[in-house]
């Protein structure tokens, strides 16, 4: 029983083809179209709005220079956040709680963002290494510390994306699992652990939406230290 119910983060398979680019490219088939009209639906409408809201408050702190990455940075939130919401519906699979895939969208971008501030501004970029008034005898044991701490900010990125959105899943399946089994020995003791799994499936969903904006916030705070 406990090793299936780590069953939901495994890849599904079709005839030994892996299925996660199809759950990658599902995503995009959901958003709706630009029309060449000057009114769209609703939908269309608040999607605009949402994208307006999200990409103003995202670059508000950041230099004109970094505006360029409004694209990528929205673009990254909606499919984020998608993949994350498809992946609380039932018998889906969410292709972010493999750490893989996550470090594979943070590593680039995180060095994007280095290799920017390397660029452009070299002696500001290399100063991140060593701050201002440190002692002498510090000033190695501070450049490995802040090397290190440089260099595991896309596991950081990575590694929170799929623990959280893993530990939740984990347990909407443990307590949906306690409510299954306690509906013919204690419907009234099932009841209470069904409201329960249904205040975490809410509480889930906001936790999607967060862990994917809180990734992009962390990218865009680190384009800001870079330009």
């Amino acid at each position: 029983m406990m090793l299936s119910f780590f069953d939901q983060f495994m890849s599904p398979l079709f005839l030994g083809i892996p299925l996660i680019g199809l759950a990658l490219t599902l995503p995009w088939l959901l958003f709706p179209t630009p029309t060449p009209r000057w009114l769209g639906n609703r939908l269309l409408t608040a999607q605009n709005w949402f994208i307006n809201r999200f990409v103003s408050q995202l670059f508000l702190p950041l230099n004109p220079g970094g505006h360029k990455w409004a694209v990528l940075l929205a673009s990254l939130m909606l499919f984020l956040i998608t993949l994350n919401m498809l992946g609380l519906l039932p018998y889906t699979f969410t292709p972010t709680t493999q750490l893989s895939l996550n470090l594979g969208l943070a590593v680039p971008l995180w060095l994007a963002t280095v290799i920017i501030g390397m660029r452009n501004q070299p002696t500001h970029a290399l100063g991140h290494l060593l701050p201002e008034g440190t002692p002498t005898l510090l000033i190695p044991i501070l450049i490995i510390i802040e090397t290190i701490s440089l260099f595991i900010r896309p596991l950081a990125l990575g590694v929170r994306l799929t623990a959280n959105l893993t530990a939740g899943h984990l347990l909407i399946q443990l307590i949906a699992t306690a409510a299954f089994v306690l509906l013919p020995l204690m419907p009234a003791v099932a009841a209470l652990t069904g409201a329960l799994l249904f205040l975490l499936t809410l509480l889930e969903i906001a936790v999607a939406m967060i862990q994917a904006y809180v990734f992009v916030l962390l990218l865009s705070l680190y384009l800001q230290e870079n330009v």
